[in-house]
């Protein structure tokens, strides 16, 4: 008994241990069966799209900067950026939602954040990000990708990646402001990506009365 709990654990261990730099493409192909089409220099249809990608980011920052965004921390700034980038993608003419789901459901949580049509009558998908220029090159986890059953990668496409360096302008005493100050669009394909196993649980199997020692009400 002594050793097969000790081959337990150490297999346990084993399963936990981080996975360290896989390619984006081959965990999309895996979890999707989709590819991630390559950006192709020399193809003048994504040329096309990455002068328009290059508008739209132009157009985000013009449009934040006219009265900036208020939160109260820097990190918060990327929860209101999408929409700036939607709007700026509508107006260089590219039709862009949150991208459906492989049952149908449109869903705007999770990677990737849009979903666009080129002019070409491609899908494109795009994940909406912001950065700030003295934390780039530092190794705090900034993209995520979780499984999903449902997930949001349905077709073969280029997966583009919008930044916005945000700068805090003006200190508030409850909220401060911020504002763009430059952009970076990136194409993923070659993305490395760690994995990082978790154990979880939900309601029904934590509180049962096994477990709860006491409980009481406030009146």
């Amino acid at each position: 008994m002594g050793d097969y709990v000790d081959q337990l654990e150490k297999v346990i261990k084993q399963m936990l241990s981080p996975l360290k730099e896989i390619p984006l493409k081959l965990v999309i192909e895996s979890l999707c069966n989709h590819t991630i089409i390559p950006y192709d220099p020399s193809d003048s249809r994504d040329v096309s799209v990455l002068k328009n990608l290059v508008l739209a980011a132009g157009k985000a920052g013009i449009k934040i900067n006219k009265n900036g965004i208020q939160r109260r921390r820097a990190n918060e700034v990327g929860n209101d950026i999408e929409q700036f980038i939607k709007s700026a993608l509508s107006e260089v003419g590219y039709s862009c939602q949150s991208p459906k789901t492989i049952n149908g459901h449109q869903k705007a949580m999770g990677y990737p954040d849009l979903e666009f049509i080129d002019e070409f009558g491609r899908t494109n998908y795009l994940e909406c990000k912001t950065y700030n220029i003295q934390n780039i090159g530092i190794t705090m986890r900034s993209f995520y990708l979780s499984p999903s059953e449902d997930h949001k990668i349905t077709k073969d496409a280029h997966h583009f990646l919008i930044s916005l360096e945000m700068i805090e302008e003006k200190r508030g005493e409850a909220l401060n402001q911020y504002k763009c100050k430059g952009w970076k669009i990136l194409s993923l394909e070659k993305l490395l990506v760690d994995v990082k196993y978790e154990f979880n649980s939900d309601n029904a199997r934590l509180y049962t009365k096994d477990l709860i020692l006491a409980e009481g009400q406030i009146v």
